[in-house]
């Protein structure tokens, strides 16, 4: 039987852009989906320990374990210590340029698990339990002989390599045992192909010369990000975070690789975050062009206007990483989700929500890269345009807003707040020339409106502070997002006293803040991002002592690799909800920014 599952926070990723896994710190590989991310899972220990599937490799004795990342890389070190001696894991997906892959044919699919002694003398265990279509196929492994073992499941192939003797398990699975002396090592590569002759690669000399490719590609790639101040560890860990939960074929960027890990543990908020939000957008195109990464941002870009231009003018607030909408919500009910959390969700119902304030976040990316050197082509024109109009004829009408409530759509201040920064942004381009035949009376007036209906509407008068909905009187952290958009100056008395009322209402602890005062009823734990919204928020306060006492809070809810999950628990500290979560790591890179900018 599986182990029971480890914390959220016990786990790290690796990846190759285009799918990614999961490890605990035992050396579990308990989640992995392929071909992408939104995949069936082949290894789904992580929502159902007990008929999920996983592949570990661990020490077989009990030792001290410890873990990190080769620095500035996403290749993973798990290192098990004990009396009998030290050996490390080294986890990675290959990672190169597309023209050596090509080169050497390298599967497009791998993962390689590199184990190496480095002092003394130990025994090694391997468990290798697959679990296809989220555990509902035991699958029939078949002896390849050198080619290794075969798992064929429907029209694809799974090939599992090692120069360690595995043997059938009795389990549908393979086990091995072998003994490592200081300077031995093992390797085990898994493939996977879909429909074409399968590139099985040999191990050797091979798994050494990827190790090395891969290490340099991400070095590479890291070292071109520009942040030199005190933060850039962390700062450059939220990078490759991101640069893991891309998908290179579109330039697509997912919310996390996971799916229905739980906000509370042991409820039903629980989602399927294999997906791309247009919510993400201003704060992604933001992130990567402050770090210097000018082609992923475009990358991203178009992605963002490929698929938007599908549905316009009306919008999905989600779509996959094609650009095409996603498949309607279903539960699976077979499996018992992460420490019981139920159900486990396929495909999100949000993606049929109507929020308003996604127009908002697409201008906004757009007027970000289009801002000072691009120019934007004549159908993008048109698009921008079409938003700009219906903007106009929509901003007034309730919506589910950004925290995708699923009861009656509200007047939401944010939503608000979202459509006056796609119009002030429209203006904006049309004034630098970048747009042209925009009807900016119209475009004026509105946002006139919608200022008014904010200022009016949004503040209330008894609490001293600007509420979730119109006329109402719930809190919620997102008014921070005011100041940080231009809207209100972060130093007006008005956002200072909605500071306060959110750190009396919301906040559980110094640095941490829930998203709203619903957020506290329902049990749900503090959100990372708002904690980095409130250092942001600081820092163009002036307040530069507070917004880094609130930043370095928020950091250390980071697990020991320096991964950030939605949520925390503010008690045990424990994260929350899917993990890695790129909202949460493109406010850790942003607020940072702000602090650098504000100094």
């Amino acid at each position: 039987m599986a182990a029971e599952p480890a914390k959220i926070q016990d786990y790290a990723i690796i990846g190759n852009a285009r799918s990614a896994a999961l490890i605990c710190k035992r050396g579990s590989l308990d989640w992995l989906c392929w071909p992408r991310f939104d995949g069936a899972s082949i290894f789904g220990a992580l929502i159902d320990p007990k008929i999920g599937g996983h592949w570990s490799v661990r020490s077989a004795i009990d030792s001290q374990i410890t873990r990190r990342y080769i620095e500035n890389t996403n290749v993973l070190e798990t290192a098990f210590s004990n009396g009998s001696g030290r050996i490390v894991l080294t986890d990675f997906m290959p990672v190169t340029s597309e023209g050596e892959k090509a080169r050497r044919l390298w599967p497009e699919h791998e993962i390689i698990r590199l184990v190496k002694c480095e002092t003394g003398e130990v025994p090694v265990v391997t468990d290798f339990d697959p679990r296809p279509e989220y555990g509902r196929i035991a699958p029939f492994i078949k002896d390849g002989g050198k080619l290794g073992w075969r798992i064929p499941v429907g029209t694809t192939l799974l090939n599992l390599c090692s120069d360690a003797e595995l043997t059938p398990n009795g389990n549908r699975g393979l086990s091995a045992k072998v003994t490592l002396r200081r300077g031995d090592s093992v390797a085990f590569s898994l493939t996977f192909s879909e429909e074409a002759p399968a590139v099985l690669p040999p191990l050797g000399g091979l798994v050494n010369e990827k190790l090395k490719l891969t290490l340099d590609w991400w070095r590479q790639w890291a070292g071109h990000a520009k942040y030199d101040r005190p933060y850039r560890k962390q700062v450059i860990r939220s990078a490759l975070v991101l640069a893991l939960l891309s998908f290179a074929p579109s330039g697509a960027l997912v919310a996390a690789p996971t799916t229905s890990l739980p906000e509370r543990i042991g409820g039903d908020l629980n989602w399927d975050y294999r997906f791309c939000w247009l919510r993400d957008a201003a704060l992604a195109v933001r992130a990567l062009f402050a770090l210097g990464y000018d082609d992923d941002a475009e990358a991203f870009v178009s992605w963002l206007l490929h698929a938007t231009r599908l549905t316009r003018p009306r919008l999905h607030t989600l779509y996959d990483v094609y650009g095409k909408k996603i498949v309607p919500e279903r539960a699976l009910p077979h499996l018992s989700g992460y420490a019981q959390s139920r159900p486990v969700r396929l495909g999100n119902a949000a993606s049929d929500q109507f929020q308003l304030d996604i127009y908002g976040e697409v201008i906004e990316a757009v007027s970000h890269f289009f801002g000072e050197q691009n120019e934007i082509d004549r159908e993008a024109q048109k698009m921008l345009r079409q938003y700009g109009e219906y903007i106009c004829g929509h901003w007034c009408e309730p919506d589910n807003g950004m925290w995708e409530s699923r009861d009656a759509q509200r007047l939401y201040t944010h939503s608000r707040l979202l459509c006056w920064v796609a119009l002030d942004r429209l203006i904006d381009l049309h004034r630098r020339g970048r747009i042209k035949k925009l009807p900016l009376e119209k475009l004026r007036q509105t946002r006139e409106r919608i200022r008014s209906d904010i200022e009016q509407r949004g503040w209330n008068q008894k609490l001293q502070a600007y509420t979730q909905v119109l006329d109402g009187e719930a809190l919620d952290a997102n008014t921070l997002l005011l100041a940080i958009y231009g809207f209100e100056d972060a130093r007006s008395k008005r956002m200072r006293k909605t500071h306060e009322r959110l750190r009396e209402k919301l906040s559980p602890k110094p640095g941490l803040l829930y998203r709203n005062e619903r957020s506290t009823a329902r049990g749900e734990g503090a959100f990372g991002i708002c904690s980095f919204w409130e250092a942001d928020f600081l820092a163009r306060t002036g307040d530069l002592e507070e917004a880094h006492r609130v930043f370095e809070t928020a950091l250390g809810c980071a697990n020991d690799v320096d991964l950030f999950a939605e949520q925390i628990d503010p008690e045990t500290g424990d994260a929350l909800g899917n993990f890695p979560q790129a909202f949460t790591h493109l406010g850790l890179i942003n607020a940072a920014h702000s602090l650098r900018d504000s100094e």
